[in-house]
């Protein structure tokens, strides 16, 4: 049976955007083209492969068992015409990312501008999620991720920061009102803002750690952030409103400001850095390949 690889990428993309006009948004084709493309699969497959709603659009069970042999099979017809592009001057083609929000934040901004800089011809997406996903079942080449989430069968590499630091602060007013903790478990009788990962399960307990000791808390708040919003918590602990514990590079400007005041920094616990991790089942794709290599040359 002879299939067009159009129809199947307009499949996926409207799968994955869970919408034709969404789709339609963000591919380039127009709505009506993506309909028709999966008309026409579906008519030649013989199966419904999309629930169709006025509200939305979720795969079928023949569908998502399409999705997750497709997936892997499309990423190597990408990895085999990018492979051409390896007798180009310059490597091209698309280069997708998924990383955790922290790793968008506080560790890209300083390799992104010079690594488009230094090729044009690479097109990048950076998908910002701290949910565990399989990068090559969600369409990404490679992903970053802190070490005790890494897939056992993926390679891995550092970028950024070898050592970080979790920061508990709150801003000069709350503690005037409230009290300096002396140790962890005075943070049980505090206001604390706490996050939200994607998957529901919080960012607690909180942990400590001094001269080999460590202390974990599962403190209590008025307010619950996404991590995707962590911005907001830190403007409310700037405001007075509780005590955050939070990565130390993302608070560092408001620490240095003033606007924040450090909290029991002698418990502050480091951790190793994020790595950038791929599958060594497949050919490294050439922007990957050129973005492994900036990273470890910058590092």
């Amino acid at each position: 049976m002879k299939t067009d690889l159009g129809d199947l990428n307009a499949f996926l993309a409207v799968a994955r955007a869970r919408g034709f006009r969404e789709a339609a948004r963000t591919g380039g084709a127009s709505p009506s083209a993506l309909s028709e493309a999966v008309r026409r699969l579906e008519a030649q497959l013989g199966v419904r492969l999309l629930h169709r709603t006025t509200r939305s659009v979720t795969p079928t069970e023949a569908g998502a068992r399409l999705i997750e042999r497709l997936t892997p099979a499309l990423g190597e017809v990408e990895t085999a015409l990018d492979a051409v592009g390896a007798f180009r001057d310059s490597p091209a083609g698309k280069l997708r990312l998924n990383v955790p929000v922290s790793a968008a934040r506080l560790v890209l901004p300083a390799i992104l501008p010079g690594f488009l800089a230094a090729y044009p011809d690479i097109k990048l997406e950076i998908i910002a999620e701290d949910g565990f996903v399989d990068v090559l079942a969600s369409g990404c080449d490679a992903g970053i991720r802190y070490e005790e989430r890494l897939e056992q069968d993926m390679i891995a590499m550092p970028i950024g920061p070898r050592i970080q630091r979790m920061a508990t602060a709150a801003a000069p007013a709350y503690l005037d009102r409230r009290g300096r903790p002396q140790h962890p478990r005075d943070l049980l009788g505090h206001a604390c803002l706490l996050g939200r990962f994607d998957s529901g399960a919080l960012t607690s307990p909180w942990e400590f750690e001094r001269d080999g000791e460590i202390v974990r808390v599962e403190p209590q708040g008025p307010l619950i952030t996404r991590v995707t919003a962590i911005d907001l918590a830190i403007h409310v602990a700037i405001a007075g409103g509780g005590i955050i514990h939070i990565f130390e590079d993302w608070v560092r400007p408001h620490l240095e400001s003033g606007a924040l005041v450090p909290i029991l920094p002698d418990w502050w616990q480091s951790f190793s850095g994020p790595f950038v991790y791929y599958s060594g089942r497949r050919l490294v794709p050439p922007p990957l390949r050129a973005f492994l290599d900036y990273v470890k040359a910058a590092g």
